[in-house]
């Protein structure tokens, strides 16, 4: 086992206060010696790795020149963190304890980083990680990327389980009540990549995120908008049955017909809040030919007023580009709109062209606008890995934006789109980028098989089923775009104060002005400011109150803890970073 702290990755500041009522920190009477880790080392057949930030080759005492160059360059891309058991892509979480880009003398500190990880690779080692944390009083926290925009990631003092490398992927037929056809198992460290590569090997696809190295588990639970949204509905509405380690320690299997209330809450009832998912089965459906298309205009090349005009136009034919089987994916400044991608399941380039986008390219027309477009007919594979690529890191950087989102009801862009373009364009005035993601995001089934003397297809009816199967915020179901609101972060150390003061601006300026149009929505509890207030109303609405009860029965002690997750405010985080009952219950 690696020591647990090196000499140039030091605690500092945390104070030895033991108590009951809290989770123990390195230095707290109580807290496990040396040989209590090194059984767990031996226990899990030596997985047990003591963090070291990534960020500790740019600082004293050792500072590689090099090593640190290399970190800073690659500092946005996913795949500078993915192979590190402690690092986190939203930098604020991370508090600039080992920032590369902090000066050199600065010392490296785990600060909220956790303290070790256990790289499990077994459902086993996740119980003997849960088990050793319960038994100790440590704060548990479940790891996969790090790709995290509420440090559900970090954790001081914290365990963390790291599914990373539970990466297995197999498909089998499968039949029940409700679904006839292929299943995909996959361990809980699987990125959206992986399951569309290895889909596409199997003649399949597969419902992902539209970032490739999202992890499907955490994507699942926290509901999971995909580019085949319209045709197959969220991630949550895919998965068939979990493995799942409890608070207690035990593997269980949740799904519909055992421990139903298990396998409800952790459908889109949020990410690490009701035990550990070791594996997931989810829905798999026959390949099909993608019609896709991008777009991109510039205000540079018309007025202002008429640039706001396309963006309007854009809005108000969403519904019915998702009415035609269409996944919209899109940003917009005041300056530029670009439109990327659009994705037809079994469908093509010319269906794209001459039906869904044809409205809006005829009012890009009238009002004079000039725009670049492309169309494709591509597999799922290809149209991913040109649009959303390219593989494995994609198309967009992490530690460099902070975010706040809103679902935007299909309502709002059909009777209020002069209220809700007055919004945005105030929004993008001030700096603010909207990434928008439309689609139809009803729960779909797959039903008809047909059977062959050698194959057999499975087809989508597309029909709409019981959307309280799970415990999706129920106004998904209504809503045709889920929109991020971000801005940037600047990763130089001087800029820290401001980023802290954009930051109070997302939560007290720029999501309130959306809420104000959109009475009675909701956010996505994966994407969304960390900040939000009314987060109970808006992450889970009227399943909060049953997903208590699950989580109480389930995790009594609260063994798992994440921000704004179910039963979080009976904890908090205070200035050492230390986890602490807020209530005597």
């Amino acid at each position: 086992m690696k020591t647990a702290l090196s000499a140039a990755v030091v605690l500092g500041g945390l104070a030895a206060r033991a108590t009951a009522q809290c989770r123990l920190l390195p230095g707290d009477a109580g807290w496990p010696d040396a040989a209590a880790w090194a059984a767990l080392n031996e226990t899990v057949n030596g997985r047990l790795v003591a963090s070291v930030p990534i960020g500790h080759v740019c600082h004293d005492p050792t500072y590689d020149a090099d090593a640190c160059a290399a970190l800073q360059k690659g500092w946005t891309r996913p795949m500078t963190h993915l192979g590190s058991s402690s690092s986190v892509m939203q930098p604020f979480f991370a508090n600039q304890s080992c920032d590369p880009f902090t000066e050199q003398s600065k010392p490296c500190q785990l600060g909220n980083y956790v303290s070790y990880a256990v790289n499990v690779s077994s459902a086993g080692d996740i119980q003997a990680a849960v088990r050793f944390a319960t038994k100790n009083n440590i704060r548990l926290v479940v790891r996969n990327t790090g790709h995290d925009y509420f440090g559900r990631s970090t954790g001081a003092g914290a365990l963390a389980i790291w599914t990373h490398y539970l990466d297995s992927i197999d498909f089998f037929p499968f039949s029940d009540a409700s679904y006839n056809g292929t299943a995909m198992k996959i361990g809980a460290g699987v990125m959206g990549y992986q399951a569309v590569q290895a889909a596409d090997a199997a003649g399949l696809v597969a419902v992902t995120g539209e970032c490739p190295t999202v992890g499907l588990a955490g994507f699942t639970m926290g509901a999971g908008h995909s580019a085949l949204s319209t045709s197959f509905g969220l991630g949550a509405d895919q998965v068939l049955a979990y493995e799942v380690v409890t608070a207690d320690g035990q593997l269980v299997t949740a799904s519909p017909t055992h421990n139903s209330d298990l396998y409800w809450a952790l459908s889109g009832g949020g990410p690490g809040t009701y035990g550990v998912v070791a594996s997931m089965t989810v829905r798999t459906y026959p390949a099909a030919m993608i019609g896709g298309a991008s777009i991109a205009l510039s205000a540079a090349y018309t007025t202002p007023e008429k640039f706001q005009q396309a963006l309007a136009a854009l809005h108000a034919l969403l519904p019915n580009m998702t009415d035609l089987g269409a996944d919209i994916i899109y940003t917009a400044t005041n300056s530029v709109l670009q439109i990327s991608p659009v994705t037809v399941f079994n469908s093509t380039g010319e269906y794209v062209n001459t039906t869904v986008l044809a409205p809006f390219t005829a009012r890009l027309a009238a009002l004079g606008i000039p725009f670049r477009a492309q169309y494709t007919t591509l597999s799922y594979l290809d149209h991913y890995a040109t649009y959303l690529g390219p593989l494995p890191n994609g198309n967009l950087a992490v530690s460099s934006y902070q975010f706040g989102s809103r679902l935007i009801p299909r309502s709002v862009l059909l009777y209020n789109n002069t209220a809700l373009q007055s919004v945005l364009q105030n929004l993008t005035s001030h700096g603010v980028i909207l990434a928008g993601s439309a689609a139809d995001y009803r729960s779909k089934t797959m039903t008809t098989t047909t059977t062959t003397t050698t194959t057999t297809t499975t087809t989508a009816t597309l029909l709409k089923k019981n959307d309280s199967a799970n415990a999706v915020l129920p106004q998904w179901r209504d809503t045709t775009v889920q929109l991020q609101l971000i801005t940037r972060w600047n990763n130089t150390p001087s800029a820290w104060d401001a980023m802290l003061a954009e930051q109070r601006r997302m939560t007290e300026e720029y999501v309130p002005q959306l809420e104000s149009v959109t009475p009675g929505g909701g956010a996505y509890v994966n994407e969304a400011d960390f900040r939000l207030q009314e987060w109970k109303r808006d992450f889970f609405g009227v399943n909060y109150g049953r997903l208590m009860s699950i989580k109480a029965k389930w995790d009594p002690e609260g063994v798992f803890w994440v921000l704004k997750g179910v039963g979080s405010d009976r904890w908090a985080v205070d200035g050492e970073g230390r986890l602490c009952r807020t209530d005597q219950d």
